[in-house]
Parts: C-alpha cells; structure tokens; sequence
C-alpha cells in the first residue's frame, strides 16, 4: 500500500482501546492513529506518551465536529455506546469499526448493517479471537481433514478470578451489556460459528458464583450446528483449575490444546508486532492423535501457528483502500448475537432454543 494512510479516530483508551486497538492501528501499513477520545486525565498521558503525534479530545462530539478530517472511526468504548457510535460515524460518513459484541441485540446489529450497506460504508467488527494461534492451528487442521468428521467442538476461556474486579463489564445493568455471556461468550459463539456453520439450536446454562457479583461469572453454552456439530463452550471468571482451551474430537483424531494466545499478554507489557510475533514455545503446542490422553503423551505434537492480530486491521486497511472484503461483518456478529440471545433465555427459562 502506498500514499497517505488513512486518519483513524478511536473512541476509548481503556482495556480496549490502548491495548489492542491503538498499538495495532499504529502497526498497520496504511493507517495512521490521528486521534484518541478520552476525557480521563491519566489515560490522555498515556495515550500521548505511547503516540506523541496522536491528538486528544475529550468526547466523541468533539471528534464528530471535525470528521471531515478522518477517515475511519474506531469504537472501542463501553457496550452501550457501540451502537449510537456507530451509527453517529456511518451517518457522517465515515466507515467503522466496533470492538466486540457490535450491539447488545442482533436485531440492533442488523439495523447497523443495513445502515452501513444504505450507506455504502465499511462497518466492522473487532473479533480478533479468530487469529488466535490455536483457532489458526485448528483451522489448518481441519482443512487437512486431520481430524476427520468433527463430532464436539470444546473451547474454554476460563480464569480463577475469584473476587469481583467491579466497573461496567461486572455490572448488573442490562443497559450496560455486561457479564461474561457477552464478554468472553461473544468470543467463543463467533469461533463456533466460523469453524462449523450455524447454529440449529442452543442450550446454556449461566450462574452468578462469587459473592457480590451481580452479573453472569460462570456460563456454559451448547450448541447444536446445522452441520450435526455440538459445541460446548465455557467462559468462567469462577474455575480454579482451567481446562484446555480446545478439546475437539473427531472420527479420525482430537485436538487437545491448553493455554491462552500469547498476543494479550505481549500488548499488554507493552510489545508491539514485529518479527517473532504471535509465536509460542515449543512446550506449549497442543496434540493430535486418537486412544490416548495427551496428558500421558498421547498422539503427535502439532506445532502451533503463529497468532496473527495484526491480519485483522490489514485487512481492514485493505477494504478501504483496495475493496477487499471486510475481514467479519456485522451480520456475522448478529448471527453470534443470535446465539447468545437464545443462551440468555435458554438459562432463564430452563429450555433449549430452536433457531
């Protein structure tokens, strides 16, 4: 790509925003981070300490007044301001993209994307689990047919965190589209669905575990494909000893990985995408193989492809300047947001949905 890389707004310097969505936009050939939008004090510090060139403003209003000077918005503020976001950038004419989930109905996200297609304008949604490193190597071994027919798919994003951290994410507000259902669940619902197709129908089940906790901590989701695949995914703040991130059977093999992508961990002590990047110990890689628990040395260890999360936002950059296809659409994030609507009212009603 060459020229002038296009000036990218983005609204939040919190958790997402200063670690994933600014030090990305920064790497991304094509893209410029122009300006951030915080009113916090501290983080306008460190957003002109990690980007000396990056301008301030206080308020989303402040960046709309002159969006004439921007190419690309990016939200990365709370759950509840995804959508009038969104809709304030696509109605000023300027593409989007919105951190996880887009919205806090699919019905909401569907009226997004229609917006966006009215308007003929990029709007995108931040999954960046799909280039974890694990959800990579699964993909190339399914391509393989390394596995064969793939019966359960098991994804697990656990953490022992045992006392409440507070703040919005743990709120017991619908408003604020809070608890892990919509957090960690958006991620583990959008690989589901990538991997084996869309979902025929949903069971779950979701628990309030720790004391003065007023959301979801603890929610289990199945899901039945189309394609005869069951999924069965954790997402928990609540487990003391985590289990492997992928466990997935098939007729010929399994797959057993443990342990998280690396890339989290690099953003957040400060790394930035370079060579080496996404990349993990030999130790770490997962196994396949068939009869024998990987644990006791079952089955062949397979190498691990590197996690890439600078691929979202160069594909991204490409959309924008070369009409590339847009690396996960909103549709796509309302079709996750179907299922976990249907995970919602499957927990409360104590029924499996159809959809």
């Amino acid at each position: 790509m060459t020229g002038t890389p296009l000036r990218v707004g983005l609204v939040g310097y919190g958790l997402a925003g200063s670690v994933f969505h600014a030090p990305l936009i920064a790497a991304t050939e094509g893209l410029a981070l122009d300006t951030v939008v915080t009113s916090n004090p501290e983080r306008q510090q460190q957003a002109r300490a990690g980007f000396p060139d990056v301008r301030l403003a206080a308020t989303p209003e402040e960046l709309f007044a002159r969006a004439a000077e921007l190419d690309l918005i990016v939200v990365a503020s709370p759950n509840k301001t995804h959508v009038p976001l969104a809709t304030t950038a696509l109605k000023a004419g300027l593409p989007v993209v919105v951190d996880k989930p887009v919205a806090g109905t699919a019905a909401e996200a569907r009226e997004l994307a229609a917006l966006a297609e009215e308007r003929e304008l990029l709007l995108s949604v931040f999954q960046n689990r799909r280039w974890d490193n694990d959800f990579l190597t699964l993909r190339k071994l399914l391509n393989e047919g390394e596995l064969g027919d793939v019966w359960r798919f098991e994804s697990r994003f656990e953490r022992w965190r045992p006392k409440p951290k507070g703040g919005w994410r743990e709120s017991g507000d619908p408003a604020e589209v809070g608890g892990l259902l919509y957090d960690l669940g958006s991620h583990v619902v959008d690989q589901a669905l990538v991997l084996f197709g869309p979902a025929a129908s949903v069971y779950a089940e979701t628990d309030i575990r720790r004391p003065g906790a007023e959301t979801d901590d603890d929610t289990f989701i199945a899901i039945t494909h189309t394609s005869g695949v069951r999924s069965h995914l954790y997402v928990s703040a609540t487990t003391a000893q985590l289990g492997p991130r992928f466990r997935v059977l098939g007729s010929s093999a399994g797959y057993v990985k443990y342990g998280l992508d690396p890339q989290e961990a690099a953003l957040r002590d400060g790394l930035r995408p370079g060579p080496g990047w996404g990349t993990e110990d030999e130790s770490l890689w997962g196994r396949v193989g068939s009869g024998e628990s990987p644990v006791t040395g079952g089955g062949r260890a397979e190498p691990t492809v590197p996690g890439d999360y600078p691929a979202y936002y160069a594909a991204v950059a490409k959309a924008l300047l070369e009409g590339a296809p847009n690396p996960v659409t909103a549709r796509e994030a309302a079709a996750a947001l179907d299922v976990l609507e249907a995970a919602r009212r499957s927990a409360r009603e104590k029924v499996t949905v159809t959809l």
